[in-house]
């Protein structure tokens, strides 16, 4: 009897040893980046403490899972609205606003900037469509999707197949956080990295009750929902590398990030919010979350 015991526990003692070896190289990783950059670039390095304060909220939202807490489908919905409305005061506030602003700060006309950041927001849904034509990746609701062959996404992993999709969903975040913080004052900056922090929080509890209702053990749905929040402070640093590198980009990038978030929002966020009969529920909570990210855009910015 105690000798199975002891069998039962040692994959699940090694797993999550295993995973939390692999959290904390990760965010070691992460603070030597901060450092490197905090000497060379200021911009990035402000940039990419706002992606790893999403991250962290990432991370703090999956906690609930290590104490066996789970969620109604309603109350998954209505997180995913609050995301979706918070994403989207981000796009139109922090991002579109800001991107014809810079523009018009470059000597363009008010038609001339509006028309530069309007196809910047659609060569982001753009890129966004193309990566999830090509990339192999599951929802939790809809399955299996992307790859030029339908067999790539059956020899891979349902666990990446998660991890591609979270992939998906935060790059535009990240991109949006770094773009922002060189298009705009710090408080802007901060405004959008505190809005985004926030449905963070909501969004890492859903990840890691998802991937455990997909048939995941509790440490590998905490670690992967942890992980996933570190491609936001990757995709900062990469959007403000390259606002920063001309001023003749910055509305361009800005335009960029908020195609590519609007992209997510209205292919991934509520189509997933709408899909189990809680369509008012998911609205409000995108009504909610829309209008906190605008005063937060507003008193901030």
């Amino acid at each position: 009897m105690n000798t199975h015991s002891r069998h039962r526990v040692r994959p699940a003692a090694t797993s999550v040893s295993i995973w939390t070896l692999t959290v904390l190289v990760a965010c070691l990783a992460m603070h030597q980046l901060w450092a490197y950059f905090a000497v060379r670039t200021p911009a990035v390095s402000d940039a990419l403490l706002g992606g790893m304060v999403a991250a962290a909220a990432t991370a703090l939202g999956t906690l609930p899972v290590v104490f066996s807490q789970t969620l109604s489908e309603k109350v998954q919905d209505i997180m995913f609205g609050f995301g979706a409305g918070v994403m989207l005061a981000a796009c139109a506030f922090s991002l579109v606003v800001p991107g014809v602003a810079a523009a018009e700060a470059l000597g363009h006309g008010a038609w001339t900037s509006a028309g530069i950041v309007g196809v910047a927001v659609l060569l982001g849904g753009a890129a966004l469509l193309l990566a999830d034509r090509v990339l192999p990746h599951e929802h939790f609701i809809k399955g299996k999707e992307g790859g030029r062959d339908r067999a790539d996404s059956k020899k891979l992993r349902r666990t990446w197949l998660f991890v591609f999709a979270i992939i998906l969903h935060n790059v535009p975040e990240g991109l949006a956080i770094g773009v922002s913080f060189v298009g705009n004052d710090a408080l802007r900056g901060t405004a959008l990295a505190t809005g985004i922090a926030i449905q963070d929080v909501p969004e890492g509890l859903v990840v890691a009750v998802a991937l455990m209702a997909a048939g995941y053990g509790r440490a590998t749905a905490v670690a992967i929902g942890m992980l996933s929040g570190l491609v936001e402070p990757l995709g900062a640093v990469l959007g403000a590398a390259i606002a920063g590198w001309s001023a003749a980009m910055l509305p361009w990038g800005l335009g960029f990030a908020a195609g590519a978030m609007l992209f997510v929002i209205s292919h991934e966020i509520i189509p997933e919010s709408h899909r189990k009969g809680h369509e008012v529920a998911a609205t409000c909570g995108l009504m909610i979350g829309f209008v906190l990210m605008m005063i937060l855009d507003t008193v901030l910015g």
